[in-house]
């Protein structure tokens, strides 16, 4: 790929809001608008007792220069395999997809040459130093030296590496060694960069410099960033996401706008018998309301969910329940998330502690109805 002309960063777009990211009330944009344009894309894997697999089914997707978009699904769902074929590693099954107006099938050494990706798992070489990792990459670009000299000075800096340059990755924080891997992927400043979980098995202040640097690069080049995640608080950071379940895509659009589609606040009772709880409730709130009980406790939703607390906490005792933690919240990307796969994304695995605080967890405390910031908890003597 040729370089782009002069040596100044090409004027980032205005960051797009929630009004001009939805589709334009005339219709559809042109294909050409996008920076990613996807329709009815599948990709199947036959298995050896001759069952077919649907790693993504049927995925339309439109992505706009300059955007921050993030993909959001639990692991399994199809995120990096809807990476691979959109980077051109992997053919379709079916359907069609253009990348910086180049079609995946028909042109994928264009599709390569416009595009850069940051891997799930690190694919640097722990024995050299980490401007050795970039030069080599730039020539493999077919960068010539003095261009590969300049764009590693550049993006060594932009990622905040320039002091360590000279240090051998093994010796780099994990948090250095994602950054430089993103300083790989700008080398030969594409117009789409690709990132598949960027910021897995980082801590929580490793995350949040990783999450600085990229807003920090949107800004500079106006790249469109493409970020697969499972984390709720990163996706919070987008202009736009799209969710991916069984690969599948089940939702898309601004964060504020898939939660104010949701409406009512999410109540969660926990009890001394919540399957019993769950029938009470039941009969106690308007009939379309819908309840149910897991392992978590018992929830439902209803409009101004605070107000519902005292009421169905008295309910509860008097047929000798005891609550010991009730929550009402507002709707979060989580309860999007339930809302249209039925099951929590963060459901089988473990929770990764947050680089952000998040008002929809329960507090565990002593204390009669109390309002939090965003919601209120109601909490009592007698947990288990």
């Amino acid at each position: 790929m040729q370089p782009r002309s002069g040596g100044d960063a090409p004027a980032r777009p205005p960051l797009l809001t929630a009004a001009t990211t939805e589709p334009d009330a005339t219709g559809p944009a042109p294909e050409e608008a996008y920076a990613i344009s996807a329709r009815g894309l599948v990709k199947t894997y036959s298995g050896p007792d001759g069952t077919t697999t649907h790693a993504v089914h049927g995925l339309d997707l439109d992505v706009r220069p300059g955007e921050t978009f993030a993909f959001l699904g639990p692991n399994g769902a199809g995120k990096s395999t809807t990476i691979a074929l959109l980077c051109a590693l992997a053919r379709p099954t079916a359907g069609r997809a253009t990348v910086a107006g180049a079609d995946v099938v028909s042109r994928p050494d264009r599709v390569r040459q416009q595009v850069g990706i940051l891997f799930q798992h690190s694919a640097l070489d722990m024995d050299l130093t980490a401007e050795q990792n970039l030069r080599i990459h730039a020539r493999l670009y077919g960068m010539s030296r003095r261009h590969s000299r300049r764009r590693t000075t550049e993006t060594l800096d932009a990622v905040g590496l320039t002091d360590r340059r000279r240090s051998p990755v093994r010796t780099l924080s994990g948090g250095m060694r994602r950054r430089l891997e993103l300083a790989r992927g700008l080398l030969h400043e594409p117009r789409v960069l690709f990132l598949d979980e960027p910021t897995t098995g980082l801590d929580p202040h490793a995350r949040a410099q990783v999450w600085e640097h990229l807003r920090d690069l949107r800004d500079r080049y106006g790249t469109t960033l493409f970020i697969t995640t499972h984390y709720l608080e990163e996706a919070e950071n987008c202009d736009r996401l799209a969710i991916i379940d069984r690969g599948r895509l089940v939702a898309q659009g601004t964060p504020s706008a898939l939660k104010d589609a949701i409406g009512d606040d999410r109540v969660v009772l926990r009890t001394g018998d919540d399957q019993a709880a769950c029938h009470i409730v039941r009969r106690t709130v308007p009939s379309g309301v819908c309840v149910t009980a897991d392992a978590e406790g018992v929830h439902l939703r209803v409009p101004d969910g605070s107000s519902w607390l005292p009421r169905l906490c008295a309910v509860l005792e008097l047929h000798g329940i005891t609550v010991h933690v009730a929550s009402a919240t507002p709707p979060t990307l989580d309860d999007v998330f339930f809302h249209h796969t039925g099951r929590s994304i963060n459901a089988g695995r473990p929770v990764p502690p947050p680089t952000l605080t998040r008002p929809d967890r329960a507090t565990e405390t002593p204390a009669s109805v109390s309002a939090e910031p965003g919601g209120a908890t109601a909490t009592a003597e007698g947990r288990p």
